[in-house]
């Protein structure tokens, strides 16, 4: 079998936080492009990706990390006190436009990483409110001081509403019936803690998939619509192609088919010709292509999913930007 010139051998790396990056080695070989380019890492998280990026930088390279995240912000900020190189931005990778603005006004971008997963000290702390296997206050925000609660949303959704949610984000058969249960639920009482959701959820689901506890697919459909995960995804990708430079790379790490099909998506139609209706009455028009897709899909070797078990689902692809 041939492999991938982008897949690394594996090597675990465990920030201070306790947080192991997913595609640590194979993301940075292929995010780094100019060794003293400019570079943003639009989901810095415990910063994992970018102290190795930091680690083969020169002296001139600047790199800028963006967050929603205060627990990731307070480490992005240590990072900078240690490495005049890089500075932190507090908001969504939305706003890559204002973070460039701030940090580096009018250069363009030698690569742009975006590593979508929730990191483990949000997942393992039971106040953040994103698992059910923690008990903990229904929160479920990247930013808790911004936007509705999960626990909010749930207290006002319609049923229509939810159901749409969990069939829709989280892919979840059943999700009328879980939608339903739910409205009646909070009826009785207010859905305010994880187990709780968990539990209604847990008892609504007629059909369990075998090693998956049955509120995955609700949880990830609540997490990803309060905090607009896919519409976010949308903007970033819109406006990515106007900050890279020639050359420059847009590295993208998936976490589930709604996002990858997206970036998947994204680099087709910007690398490849619309094919059109042979019928129509138009005429030929040049199509001149923004990016190059570099390799194919990456996922963590056998090691890093034994290391790693939440590293099992990450998908990374790679694309460089043709001309300006």
């Amino acid at each position: 079998m041939v492999k991938n010139p982008l897949q690394a051998p594996f090597e675990a790396s465990e920030t201070a936080t306790g947080h192991l990056t997913v595609l640590l080695n194979e993301a940075v070989d292929a995010w780094l492009s100019q060794a003293n380019g400019l570079y943003v890492d639009g989901t810095f998280g415990r910063g994992g990706h970018s102290r190795l990026l930091l680690s083969r930088l020169g002296p001139e390279a600047r790199l800028i990390g963006i967050d929603k995240d205060p627990q990731a912000i307070a480490e992005g900020q240590r990072l900078a006190q240690q490495d005049a190189r890089f500075q932190i931005y507090q908001g969504s990778f939305t706003e890559l436009s204002q973070a460039l603005n701030q940090f580096a006004p009018g250069q363009r971008v030698d690569g742009l990483l975006m590593d979508l997963g929730v990191s483990s000290p949000q997942l393992d702390d039971p106040e953040r409110g994103f698992s059910f296997l923690r008990d903990g206050p229904l929160d479920m925000r990247m930013n808790p001081a911004v936007g509705q609660s999960a626990a909010q949303w749930l207290a006002q959704a319609s049923e229509e509403a939810m159901s749409d949610v969990f069939f829709h984000l989280g892919e979840e058969r059943y999700a009328r019936r879980i939608a339903r249960a739910l409205v009646a639920a909070r009826e009785q009482a207010p859905i305010l803690r994880t187990g709780q959701l968990a539990e209604l959820v847990k008892a609504a689901h007629p059909r369990w998939e075998k090693n998956k506890h049955p509120a995955t697919r609700v949880f990830q459909a609540i997490r990803i619509h309060i905090n607009r995960e896919l519409d976010d995804l949308d903007v970033l990708l819109s406006q990515a192609l106007d900050h890279l430079a020639p050359q420059g790379r847009l590295v993208v790490i998936s976490f589930h088919s709604l996002e990858d099909r997206r970036v998947k998506r994204f680099i087709r139609d910007e690398t490849t010709a619309p094919v059109l209706p042979r019928h129509l009455p138009l005429p030929d028009q040049p199509f001149n292509a923004r990016l190059r897709r570099l390799g194919k899909a990456i996922r963590p070797s056998a090691a890093e999913v034994a290391a790693n078990p939440r590293a099992r689902s990450a998908v990374m692809r790679v694309a460089e930007k043709i001309g300006d």
